[in-house]
C-alpha cells in the first residue's frame, strides 16, 4: 500500500518580511522630527524649559534614525530585489535624498537642540560623522538620481512632481548646517575651506533647483494635476527656498575672521539681498500649496507618508525667517518665524499621529498601491504615484 507523501510545510514568514516595502521615503519622518528641535532653537528667546523639550525631540529623531538605518540595512540584505526596484522607480529613487537630509538634520540638531543634553564635545563628534556621511550621500544622490531618471527611468517632463527636488536639495542642507562646524575646526585654511565648500554646495543646489522648478510649476498649472495623495508634496518646494535663505545667512554669520575682508561683509549683505525676496516667494508658494491641500482634502485626500512634506520644508522657512530677523532686526521676521513654527508643530503632530496609527494597523508597511490617475510608464516599471 502506497501512502501519499505528507504535504510540504508552509514556508515560515520571515520576521523581516514586513520590511520588504520599507522605502527611503521613511527618512522624511526623521527629517521632520529633527527640524522641530533645531527650528525651535533658532527662535529668539527660547527658555530653559523649552530647551529640555527640544532636546527630547532631537533624541527622538536620533532614535528614529538609528532604527531606520538598521531596518533599511535589513531591507538591502534580505530584499535586494525590492531595493533595486526602488532605484528604478522614478517616484521612489528621489527619496534617497532624504537619507542624506536625515543624517544631516540629526547631526545639525546635535549641535543645536541636543548640545545642552550631550555636551559640546559629543555633539561635535556626532555632527562630524553625520555631516560627513550625509554630505557624501547627498552629493552622490544629486548626480546619480538625475542620471537614473535620464537613462533608466525615461520619465516625461509632463509627469514632474515636487519629489524630483529631493536629491537636489540635499547639498543645500549641507550648506546650511556645515557652518555650525566651522568654529570647531583649526583656524586658517580648514575653516575657510569648509565655509567656501558650503557656499559651493549652496550654488550647486540653487542652480539645480532653478532648472527643476519650472517643470514642477508647469505640472501644478497644467491639465494633469497631481494625484490627491501627492498634493502635500507641493510643500517640498519650500525646502530649497527656506534652506537656501538659512544657508546664506549661516555662511555670513560664520564668515568674519574666516574669509578675508571685504568678502565677509559681502556675504552679510548677500544674506539680506537674497533672503528677503526668496522668503517672499516662499510665502507665495506656501499660500498656493495650502489652497491645493485644502482642495485635495475636500476631495477625499487621506493620510499618507507624503504628509511628512508638511514638516521639514516649513522648518527650513522657520530658520530662514529667524536668520532674516537676526540680519535685519525687523520684528516682522520674528513674528513670521514664530507663526511658521506653530504651523510646523501642528504639522508634525498630524504626520506623527497618522504614522503611528498606520504602523499599528500595518497599512504603512503593506505593499504600495498606485495612486488614482497616475499612468504606468511605458517601461512597465512601478508607477511614480505609488503611495501608502
Amino acid at each position: 500500500m502506497v501512502t501519499a507523501a505528507p504535504p510540504a510545510p508552509a514556508p515560515a514568514v520571515l520576521p523581516d518580511a514586513r520590511l520588504r516595502h520599507l522605502g527611503p521615503n521613511w527618512y522624511a519622518a526623521v527629517m521632520g522630527t529633527a527640524v522641530v528641535g533645531s527650528a525651535g532653537v533658532a527662535l529668539p528667546g527660547h527658555g530653559a524649559v523649552r530647551s529640555g523639550v527640544l532636546a527630547g525631540v532631537w533624541v527622538l529623531s536620533l532614535l528614529a534614525l538609528t532604527a531606520l538605518l538598521a531596518a533599511r540595512a535589513v531591507h538591502w540584505t534580505r530584499h535586494r530585489d525590492q531595493a533595486r526596484a526602488h532605484l528604478l522607480d522614478p517616484g521612489t529613487a528621489p527619496f534617497y535624498g532624504c537619507l542624506s537630509m536625515g543624517l544631516l538634520a540629526v547631526g545639525g540638531g546635535a549641535l543645536t537642540a541636543g548640545q545642552p543634553l550631550i555636551g559640546t564635545r559629543t555633539a561635535v563628534a556626532l555632527d562630524t560623522v553625520l555631516f560627513t556621511a550625509g554630505t557624501a550621500v547627498g552629493l552622490v544622490a544629486a548626480v546619480a538620481v538625475p542620471y537614473l531618471m535620464g537613462v533608466r527611468h525615461r520619465v516625461e517632463p509632463a509627469r514632474a512632481t515636487p519629489v524630483w527636488l529631493l536629491p537636489l536639495v540635499a547639498p543645500m542642507v549641507s550648506a546650511a548646517l556645515g557652518p555650525l562646524l566651522v568654529p570647531h575646526l583649526p583656524p586658517g585654511q580648514p575653516r575657510e575651506t569648509l565655509l567656501l565648500a558650503c557656499f559651493a554646495m549652496f550654488g550647486l543646489s540653487l542652480f539645480a533647483t532653478l532648472v527643476m522648478l519650472p517643470l514642477v510649476f508647469a505640472r501644478v498649472i497644467g491639465p494633469d494635476p497631481l494625484p490627491l495623495a501627492l498634493t502635500p508634496t507641493l510643500f517640498l518646494v519650500l525646502g530649497p527656498l527656506g534652506q537656501s535663505t538659512t544657508a546664506v545667512g549661516k555662511i555670513a554669520d560664520a564668515a568674519p575672521g574666516v574669509v578675508p575682508a571685504p568678502y565677509d561683509r559681502g556675504l552679510d549683505v548677500l544674506s539680506v539681498l537674497y533672503g528677503v525676496p526668496v522668503m517672499g516667494f516662499a510665502l507665495l508658494w506656501l499660500a498656493l500649496s495650502v489652497a491645493h491641500v485644502v482642495r485635495a482634502r475636500r476631495r477625499g485626500m487621506g493620510f499618507a507618508m507624503t504628509w511628512w512634506a508638511f514638516t521639514f520644508p516649513v522648518g527650513t522657512c522657520v530658520t530662514g525667517a529667524a536668520v532674516l530677523d537676526r540680519h535685519t532686526g525687523l520684528a516682522f521676521y520674528d513674528a513670521l518665524a514664530v507663526c511658521l513654527y506653530a504651523v510646523l508643530v501642528t504639522a508634525w503632530l498630524a504626520a506623527a499621529t497618522g504614522t503611528v496609527r498606520g504602523l499599528l494597523s500595518g497599512e504603512l508597511l503593506a505593499a504600495p498601491r498606485p495612486a488614482p490617475g497616475v499612468l504606468r510608464p511605458a517601461t512597465g516599471r512601478t508607477t511614480s504615484g505609488a503611495v501608502r
